[in-house]
């Protein structure tokens, strides 16, 4: 049991710095033209759905994205109309981290670490070293998800854990509440719906989590991310107050 525990938490460690340390390099590659184009958004809402989906699958953040819409309408550089269309595209554009993990190109997380510390540490344009650093979050990510697959799998023949988690197969709505409650509560705790998710996706990767549990699941940690916002919006104003609100609501 302590080596499935060291195992799985090791990986998620991993996971979570290695997003981390992604999404930090692309902000460096592109951080000042996001914010100009964040705060240049025309009131089109298609336009300002457009622009959050294409900032947030960049940075690899709602939350960083949401954070920085609050700041923008509590300094009256965005209205809360322009704000509410970038919100609704970041929480499209989160979701592509789920989609890089369901690729599963796990087997190529080595390789991008290498070739990330090369970049990082050996070139000496600052363009090439925040590329690598990108690269060696990735190839970090990649590799913490498949470490904390692996600490997962001798769960399966664990009858206590198959137990407990069969309160979560949302097979009836107390179910489902509880699925959606427990994911929204983890996500709380660890502030990164991308990390839950790929927890989520860990599970049932191994049989432990059924198809409806982990969506049940993901909904809650979807709601969960919002927290950050609303942590942000504290003492700002009314404006800025409602376009965290807004995010939480969708």
């Amino acid at each position: 049991m302590q080596t499935i525990i060291f195992q799985t938490l090791g990986g998620l460690g991993l996971f979570i710095f290695g997003m981390r340390l992604m999404s930090d390099g692309l902000k460096k590659v592109a951080g000042k033209k996001l914010r100009a184009v964040l705060s240049a958004v025309s009131s089109n809402r298609v336009i300002a759905c457009a622009t959050g989906t294409l900032v947030t699958s960049a940075v690899q953040s709602s939350s960083a994205t949401t954070v920085m819409l609050v700041g923008f309408v509590d300094a009256g550089l965005m209205t809360l109309t322009q704000a509410v269309g970038v919100v609704l595209g970041a929480n499209i554009g989160t979701t592509v981290t789920a989609q890089l993990i369901a690729f599963n190109i796990s087997n190529y997380a080595l390789p991008l670490i290498a070739l990330g510390v090369l970049l990082r540490f050996f070139f000496g344009s600052r363009t090439w070293q925040q590329w690598g650093e990108v690269l060696l979050g990735f190839g970090i990510l990649f590799f913490g998800l498949s470490t904390m697959k692996a600490g997962l799998a001798p769960l399966k023949g664990e009858p206590s854990f198959v137990t407990f988690l069969t309160r979560f197969q949302a097979q009836d709505l107390s179910e489902i509440l509880l699925c959606v409650l427990a994911g929204a509560a983890l996500t709380m705790a660890v502030q990164s719906s991308s990390a839950t998710v790929g927890i989520t996706m860990a599970l049932a990767s191994q049989g432990l989590l059924s198809f409806e549990g982990s969506v049940a699941m993901i909904l809650g940690e979807n709601i969960g991310t919002t927290i950050t916002a609303q942590l942000a919006s504290i003492g700002s104003n009314v404006n800025a107050r409602q376009t965290a609100m807004a995010h939480t609501l969708f």
